[in-house]
């Protein structure tokens, strides 16, 4: 027979996490669909306005127009931004501010399964907004490739490690003026990652640190794929992935545990 905590534990965990997400943004979805106008907006101004003055770039032995250049990087940044939201802003706010932890664990609910749930939503919103920006790209005819079909389970990827990695670091956060770190990071990774120009432009040595952050390993993925180019490279990009969400996760759940723990 089981029991009324089972019986709790059973219908809750990480879904009744996810569930009261949606329920939340049903209330705001305005909110939730103003995320999906920032990639249009830049692949309007940037892919077509500053296309219209540049021929475009050579990518896997394939000449590509610069629409088609960049449209793949904003896929991958969609991936980002639409996740980073989530997993900093409105787990701090929940943390800090709304005490929506502090309910939950009065349940049977415990610190992992808000983190995967939380985890779970935000890695969804990116995924969303991903697949609408793809579906998007393939209409305008801005996919090179039936490689593509890979480039949306490789955005929830990049959507699932920025989540894992932005939960992480919002509970050492102390104040919102924290927050004007992530942005010093975020800031130069979007303009310097090879989302606007090839990285090969670069000296080698500031080449090979750039190689090495997040955004520059989601943009080549999602551009390998778009573009039918894939390699080597592209699992060495999903292997770096695949770990920076491993350790985003283990580090958000130790830390949420700590900073709840009475």
């Amino acid at each position: 027979m089981t029991t009324p905590t089972a019986q709790a534990r059973v219908s809750g965990g990480p879904s009744a996490v996810f569930e009261r997400n949606l329920t939340v943004f049903r209330r705001i979805w305005k909110l939730f669909v103003a995320g999906l106008a920032e990639p249009f907006l830049w692949l309007a101004s940037i892919g077509v306005g500053v296309g219209a003055l540049v021929s475009g770039f050579e990518v896997g032995g394939r000449e590509l127009s610069y629409a088609e250049f960049v449209a793949p990087a904003l896929l991958a940044s969609t991936a980002l931004n639409g996740a980073i939201i989530d997993s900093t802003f409105n787990v701090f706010f929940k943390l800090k501010y709304d005490r929506v932890y502090d309910a939950m664990l009065a349940t049977p609910l415990t610190t992992g399964d808000i983190v995967r749930g939380d985890l779970a939503w935000a890695t969804t919103r990116g995924a969303v907004y991903s697949a609408v920006f793809l579906a998007a790209m393939g209409v305008l005819g801005l996919a090179g490739s039936w490689w593509v079909v890979l480039a949306l389970p490789a955005t929830i990827l990049v959507s699932l490690a920025t989540s894992a990695v932005g939960f992480a670091l919002t509970t050492f956060m102390r104040s919102w003026q924290d927050f004007e770190y992530i942005q010093l990071v975020m800031m130069p990774m979007v303009l310097f990652s090879g989302i606007f120009f090839p990285v090969t432009t670069y000296p080698d040595a500031l080449r090979w640190v750039v190689e090495l952050t997040p955004m520059y390993r989601a943009v080549a993925l999602v551009r390998e794929l778009s573009t039918g180019a894939p390699g080597w490279a592209s699992l060495a990009s999903v292997a770096y992935l695949l770990v920076m969400a491993a350790i985003g996760i283990s580090i958000a759940a130790r830390r949420l545990d700590r900073v709840m723990r009475p």
